[in-house]
């Protein structure tokens, strides 16, 4: 008797895993269809498209203020399916496209590298006026590094986009950094994948004395654009 209602239990115990495995591979599948989805994805490409006229107009005042060109490159991208569900994972968050919307800054991200150091913050700060645009969180890992050796500074907005009836508000990343940051965290992300556990303490030591030098040059050159601009 028993053994018989152990049995019961144990068959009762897989049926509810199988049906929880089932319920979570189903939720799985209905997100990835709405990350990947017509609207989402049109909406993303208005807000990266929106985000890099602006960018190319910004640009195009401060070239006409300073006589040189200040951004000198831009990209956006919507992210990946399994970039996104990753993340949700490690942030400990249901895999739910609603929450994501919400948790998940980055979903669509635009990047822009400048000149100099100090053209990253006059884009920023020409960014902040626009009344379609609204700042929500900064993060600037340009004063205050990551551990790593990371330096970039990154803007949290939400960008207004017209609608049939109404304007939606959509949130965007953006990154803006100067090209020895963009050439380091290139070079780190792939690196990244190639560091063995065995050598990773020293390749890390080594990524952020490249950092370093890097932040170095920056600086270097900022001063070296300054003394020729008074001249």
């Amino acid at each position: 008797m028993i053994s018989c209602i152990a049995v019961r239990n144990d068959q009762k115990t897989i049926y509810t895993q199988i049906e929880e495995e089932r319920q979570r591979l189903k939720k799985k599948e209905q997100f990835k269809y709405l990350l990947n989805g017509s609207e989402f994805q049109m909406k993303g490409k208005c807000a990266i498209s929106l985000m890099q006229t602006k960018l190319d107009i910004i640009n195009t005042i401060l070239t006409m203020k300073y006589g040189r060109n200040v951004i000198q490159s831009q990209t956006g991208r919507l992210k990946e399916f399994d970039s996104v569900y990753k993340k949700m994972q490690k942030k400990g968050l249901e895999l739910n496209f609603d929450l994501a919307l919400e948790k998940i800054n980055d979903l669509i991200g635009v990047r822009a590298v400048c000149a100099y150091m100090d053209d990253i913050y006059q884009v920023a700060e020409l960014l902040g006026r626009q009344k379609d645009i609204r700042i929500i969180k900064t993060k600037d890992y340009i004063k205050e590094p990551k551990k790593s050796g990371y330096q970039s500074l990154h803007l949290i907005l939400e960008a207004a986009i017209p609608q049939q009836d109404d304007i939606q508000w959509i949130k965007i990343e953006l990154q803006l950094r100067t090209a020895a940051m963009d050439y380091w965290a290139n070079l780190d992300h792939q690196l990244r994948y190639k560091r063995g556990k065995k050598d990773a303490q020293l390749i890390d030591e080594e990524l952020q004395q490249c950092a370093s030098v890097i932040r170095s040059l920056d600086q270097t050159m900022l001063k070296i654009r300054k003394k020729i601009d008074k001249i």
